[in-house]
């Protein structure tokens, strides 16, 4: 018995044994015949990174003059074409002003009308008026005077007994309502107008002006002189043709002075600088750029079709009479630049928990290394600690298999 249980224990070691030889031996065959990963490469490099941003925009001059009939009417006369450039005060369009001349010379009449009875207002009447008050004044002097005398006399009977109490309480009212009947002659001299009357002349006056000037307004808009030196653009209006009231007549711009409303994504707002410096093509002259720099930064965010952009204002420097107003151009926008920075290719870059790695190519396999990353731009990320220059590091498999540490590597072209 025991001899038999001895050769079962020893038969199950020996299977046991043989089970871990072949299962080291499988183990082995495959990691010595497993199929090496195909992965693209690239070297750690020092290059000049940029960081671009471009956005569509919309080219306007910064100096521009629309000019608007003030009424209805016709066109008289059309000194100009698109495309003229015209000087300073050059006459360019007139209109017919036959109704505003005309309400004009009504205007200018009811001002002097109306001046004239502000000043009458403010003398206390007109010349006849100013005489009559004069002479009223002197009437009423000589019946206070008159009832003063009576007064005294019958004062002086009334003492001797010769006159009656009631005689002379009659002349003392008599020479009450003379005293109070001058007093109000002389108040009104002296104050010739209430202040009420006064402010009414004075709104006539003002409402005259308002009126000379109003028409006023419409002849000097009806002769439309170029306010500035620059290229008409914009003339919608020929001869004798009738325009409503508002309606545009023509449009002058200094094309020598461009600027561009360039629209701007919300995440990108953050990293544009004033005087960021800007590169601006037209796709109409897809050869030539354009350059510029940002004057103005977003004060808002606003809707912008499906878009939550940011508003920037662009200088051209360089337009040359190329770019036209209204005209729709792609603006590039350089936010950042680091010079010599150790830049790696984007795709190369990992995350994970927050924390920033590579796949370094070690031999035929790869070691996952912990980064330091400063700026990026679509292509390259700069690498401030963690790797070397020429450090070769691993971008991705050509089959598409996900890489990890200590896999089997083999570089492709």
């Amino acid at each position: 018995m025991a001899e038999e249980r001895r050769k079962r224990i020893s038969n199950s070691v020996l299977w046991i044994a043989a089970a871990i030889v072949l299962a080291l031996i499988f183990f082995g065959v495959r990691r010595l015949t497993r199929e090496k990963l195909p992965l693209r490469v690239a070297e750690a490099q020092v290059l000049d990174l940029i960081k671009p941003s471009s956005t569509n925009g919309r080219v306007e001059p910064q100096s521009i003059f629309t000019a608007h009939a003030p009424e209805a009417t016709t066109v008289k006369n059309v000194f100009i074409h698109v495309g003229d450039r015209v000087k300073a005060g050059q006459l360019l369009v007139t209109l017919d002003d036959t109704s505003a001349r005309a309400r004009l010379a009504a205007a200018v009449a009811a001002l002097r009308a109306a001046q004239a009875g502000y000043q009458t207002v403010e003398a206390g009447g007109n010349h006849q008026e100013q005489l009559a008050l004069s002479s009223n004044i002197g009437k009423a002097q000589i019946d206070r005077d008159q009832a003063a005398r009576d007064l005294d006399v019958i004062q002086k009977l009334a003492a001797k007994g010769a006159a009656a109490p009631s005689e002379v309480a009659q002349a003392q009212t008599r020479l009450e309502i003379a005293q109070a009947s001058l007093h109000s002659l002389e108040e009104q001299k002296k104050k010739p107008f209430a202040p009420v009357d006064l402010t009414r002349a004075q709104s006539s006056v003002e409402e005259a002006e308002a009126a000379r000037a109003a028409a006023a307004q419409v002849i000097a808009q009806s002769n439309v002189r170029a306010p500035f030196a620059g290229t008409v653009f914009s003339l919608p209006v020929t001869r004798y043709s009738y325009i409503e009231p508002g309606a545009e007549v023509l449009q002058l711009a200094d094309l020598t002075k461009l600027q561009v409303h360039a629209y701007f994504d919300e995440p990108e707002i953050g990293d544009l600088q004033l005087n960021n410096p800007v590169t601006i093509v037209w796709d109409a002259k897809p050869d030539l750029k354009f350059h510029g720099h940002i004057i103005r930064l977003p004060s808002s965010v606003i809707d912008y079709g499906t878009r939550r952009v940011g508003e920037v204002l662009v200088s051209v420097e360089d337009s040359d009479g190329i770019l036209l107003p209204n005209i729709s151009v792609v603006v590039t926008v350089i936010t950042q630049e680091v010079r010599n920075a150790l830049t790696v290719p984007r795709e190369a870059l990992h995350i994970e928990g927050g924390r920033d790695y590579v796949y370094v190519v070690s031999g035929d396999t790869l070691r996952r290394t912990p980064v330091t990353v400063g700026a990026i731009n679509l292509t390259v990320v700069q690498i401030l600690s963690g790797l070397k220059e020429h450090t070769v590091v691993a971008l991705g498999t050509t089959n598409g298999a996900p890489i990890s540490e200590g896999v089997p590597i083999r570089v492709v072209d």
